[in-house]
């Protein structure tokens, strides 16, 4: 009887564990299989407006360590998730290919918020049906948060500069509102 309860139990956590990952990536692009990553697209501006005094994007740049991370620590999720207009977005997005060693190519949209979309593409550049997916990456949107918060506070610093410069705001009231905005962000 102990030798049953124990082998029940050891199948629930099992059945439980492959139910639950941690943060687990998606199995189709191991990491161990990438022969060639390419940043095509260090940083660029996904959406059509554009506000360098909110955020200029070539402050975040994605970089090809940004991409192994990713791939480790990718997680799926539905478009629902994925969607720009039910979640924060930034509106920035670096672009990478990763070539696998089987010859598939990955095509990956990367925000500094750890929002990223795939499609998967054979070794001619077609694409492979029902390849496009939306992924999460929580440890990416931790990594790449402390470049996006310096990119705001040049940005604050940029906008406050012009309000000075105009005479819409004196010198030390736009000091005292870029120490409160940075220490504001600066909040757990």
């Amino acid at each position: 009887m102990n030798k049953i309860n124990i082998l029940m139990t050891a199948a629930a956590l099992v059945v439980v564990a492959a139910a639950f990952p941690a943060q687990a990536a998606d199995r189709r692009y191991p990491i161990a299989y990438v022969q060639k990553v390419e940043v095509t697209e260090p940083s660029r501006r996904n959406v059509a407006w554009e506000n360098k005094d909110f955020l200029n994007c070539d402050d975040v740049v994605l970089t090809e360590e940004d991409v192994r991370y990713a791939l480790l620590h990718m997680r799926r999720v539905s478009w629902k998730g994925y969607d720009p207009e039910k979640v924060d977005a930034t509106g920035c997005e670096g672009e990478a290919l990763v070539t696998f060693k089987n010859g598939r190519i990955l095509a990956m949209g990367i925000e500094p918020t750890g929002r990223i979309g795939t499609a998967e593409f054979d070794a001619r550049m077609k694409v492979v049906a029902g390849s496009t997916s939306f992924y999460e990456c929580s440890p990416c949107r931790e990594r790449k948060m402390a470049l996006l918060k310096d990119a705001l506070n040049r940005a604050d610093e940029r906008r406050l500069k012009r309000l000075v410069a105009e005479g819409q705001l004196s010198a030390s009231e736009a000091e005292f509102r870029l120490k409160w905005v940075r220490a504001e962000r600066d909040k757990p």
